[in-house]
C-alpha cells in the first residue's frame, strides 16, 4: 500500500521537488498549494506523475482544517506530513515591523504548529507516522538580518525536539531537515526585505550591502535541491533516520563546528567565513 504523503508549500522550490521524487517513488502525494499550481503541474504532465493537489494556506486554520479533511475523505489515512511552507524576512532587529514579524512567525511555526495539530489525532488513531519539519541551519546558529528568520527556525527545532518525546508512544516519528543554501525560488517568491534595512539612508547600509548579495547569490546561484527531497525520502524509509538531518553545504560544514566550538570561537569562525 503505498503511503500518503502531505507536503505543505509544495508549488516551487523544495517542496515541489519533494513532491516529485516522491511521486516517482510510488508515493500518493497531496501537495498543499496557497495559490497558482500550474508550474507543479506542468512538471507532472512532462514527467507522467500523478500528483493531487490540495488548497492549503498554512496562516488560515480553516483552509488547514479543510485540506486534511479533504485528504483523509479520498484516502483516510496521512502517513507522513511534510511541514516544508516558508517565509523569510531580511530586516534588522531595529527595523522589523509588527506586521512582518507576525508573518514570520505566523508561516513558519505557527502554521507548522496547526498543521500537525490538525494531522496527529488521525496518525495517533492508525499507531504511525511520519512528520518531517523543513528547517534550516540557521535553526542551529545566527546570521545577520535575519534574527527573525532565525528564530523561527530556532522554534521549529524546539517544535521538533519536545514533539519527539509527545507522539513516539504512538508509533509516530518527528524529525527535522537543516538545510543549507540551495538553488530555489526562494530569493522571488518566499524572502521579503524591510525597506528600512535596504535603504540607502539606513545605518546599517555597510552590513546591508555586503551580506544580502551573498545570500541572494548562494540561493539563486545555489546547488540544485533534490538532496533536500531525497533526505525527506531517506527520512520516512529508515526509522533509524538521525532526528535532524543535516543537507547542504552550510549545514554540513556549521552544524558540527556549533557544537564543537565554544560561542566566540563559533561566532569568530562565521565573521571569518561571512567577511563580518
Amino acid at each position: 500500500m503505498n503511503k500518503v504523503v502531505l507536503i505543505t508549500g509544495a508549488t516551487s522550490g523544495m517542496g515541489k521537488v519533494t513532491a516529485l521524487l516522491l511521486a516517482e517513488n510510488g508515493y500518493s502525494v497531496y501537495a498543499g498549494v496557497r495559490s497558482s499550481s500550474e508550474e507543479l503541474l506542468e512538471e507532472t504532465q512532462k514527467r507522467n506523475l500523478s500528483i493531487h493537489t490540495v488548497k492549503l494556506d498554512v496562516q488560515d486554520s480553516t483552509s488547514i482544517r479543510d485540506a486534511v479533511k479533504d485528504v483523509m475523505a479520498k484516502e483516510g489515512r496521512i502517513d507522513v506530513l511534510v511541514n516544508n511552507a516558508g517565509y523569510g524576512l531580511v530586516a534588522t532587529i531595529e527595523d522589523g515591523t509588527d506586521e512582518e514579524i507576525f508573518k514570520q512567525f505566523d508561516v513558519n511555526v505557527f502554521g507548522l504548529i496547526k498543521m500537525t495539530r490538525e494531522v496527529l489525532p488521525h496518525m495517533r488513531q492508525a499507531g504511525s507516522g511520519v512528520i518531517i519539519n523543513i528547517s534550516s541551519f540557521l535553526g542551529k546558529m545566527g546570521l545577520p538580518l535575519l534574527a527573525h528568520y532565525n528564530a523561527s527556525k530556532y522554534a521549529v527545532e524546539g517544535i521538533t525536539d519536545s514533539l519527539r518525546f509527545e507522539v513516539a508512544p504512538f508509533g509516530i516519528r518527528v524529525h527535522s531537515v537543516l538545510a543549507g543554501l540551495f538553488g530555489t525560488n526562494f530569493v522571488k517568491k518566499g524572502l521579503v526585505a524591510n525597506s528600512n534595512t535596504t535603504s540607502e539612508d539606513s545605518p546599517y547600509k555597510t552590513l546591508v550591502s555586503h551580506f544580502v548579495p551573498i545570500v541572494a547569490a548562494a540561493i539563486n546561484d545555489g546547488p540544485d535541491p533534490l538532496p533536500i527531497a531525497e533526505a525527506v525520502k531517506a527520512i520516512i524509509e529508515d526509522e533509524n533516520s538521525d532526528i535532524a538531518v543535516k543537507v547542504g553545504a552550510e549545514s554540513e560544514q556549521f552544524v558540527p563546528l556549533r557544537k564543537t566550538l565554544d560561542d566566540k570561537a563559533f561566532e569568530a569562525k562565521v565573521k571569518e567565513t561571512f567577511g563580518l
